[in-house]
């Protein structure tokens, strides 16, 4: 226990919070989201509700995942036709790939939608289950995104004795976890006043769906053709994100000094006609 009580562990523990906090975007911008399908006036009350149980979930992951580690990692079904198709998959694999294909179709269906300006419409009697079910959702995409984030923690905290390994990581998880309800809100508002960036942050997400999809093949150890699948690193998500943001920015200022320029071309012909 004494060392709860050294600069290196807090250090460790704000390298942890730190952790909790960027690996939270992906998973903060698909809540935000997702708690849309909710009546609006219970928005607030199924994010917060939604990570409350996700945070507990996640020290139940904890205790799994430093209890059990090897069976998670190890592989339970595998291919290998060299040249063709090889792969080994195992348990962590399978959830994070399970959990980029659910994020590329939650995107796309969501694109869609607003492509055809159809708005969700959930029938009242059906108003609770959904509720059920967003939050349901919510809990286990928390849970999908948090295996990178405690297994890095794990990979942060290994010079560490058990309990102070475990004591530091819940502590970060919870601390992590209030933070992302206190930004959910923020998110999910300024998504609301900004309906324009509903579209950037859908592409956001599907870009998130792509990295786990490409995460999960390189933990599944999958080659195709011979060609291995290399994982999208944090590095190239934010950069790509940083390019759609300033596409975004860009394409909104030109499209407002088109219409700017319209209406005074406008302006001008009507005076014009006016004055004729």
């Amino acid at each position: 226990m004494d060392q709860l009580l050294t600069a290196d562990a807090f250090f460790t523990l704000f390298m942890l919070i730190l952790l909790q906090a960027v690996l939270g975007f992906d998973n903060l911008l698909y809540i935000s989201l997702e708690s849309k399908k909710a009546d609006p006036s219970r928005q607030s009350f199924v994010r917060k509700m939604g990570v409350g149980l996700a945070i507990i979930l996640r020290i139940v992951l904890l205790f799994v995942l430093m209890s059990l580690i090897q069976y998670f990692q190890n592989p339970f079904a595998s291919l290998h036709q060299e040249g063709l198709l090889e792969f080994e998959f195992n348990v962590h694999s399978i959830i994070v790939l399970i959990g980029g294909v659910f994020i590329i179709y939650t995107a796309i269906k969501e694109i869609w939608h607003m492509m055809l300006m159809h708005e969700h419409e959930v029938e009242d009697k059906s108003k609770k289950r959904s509720e059920t079910m967003i939050i349901v959702w919510i809990v286990i995409m928390n849970l999908v995104f948090s295996f990178d984030s405690i297994l890095s923690a794990m990979a942060l905290t290994s010079h560490m004795d058990y309990t102070p390994q475990l004591i530091l990581m819940s502590i970060a998880i919870i601390a992590g976890g209030v933070l992302m309800i206190v930004l959910a809100d923020k998110v999910a508002n300024f998504l609301q006043k900004n309906r324009m960036y509903e579209v950037l942050g859908l592409f956001i997400l599907f870009i998130v769906g792509i990295m786990l999809l490409s995460e999960g093949g390189h933990l599944a150890h999958i080659k195709i053709f011979g060609n291995p699948i290399e994982p999208m690193s944090k590095t190239t998500f934010y950069f790509v994100i940083i390019v759609l943001v300033i596409v975004d920015i860009v394409q909104g200022r030109y499209q407002k000094n088109l219409l700017a320029q319209k209406a005074k071309e406008e302006a001008i012909l009507e005076k014009i006609e006016s004055d004729n």
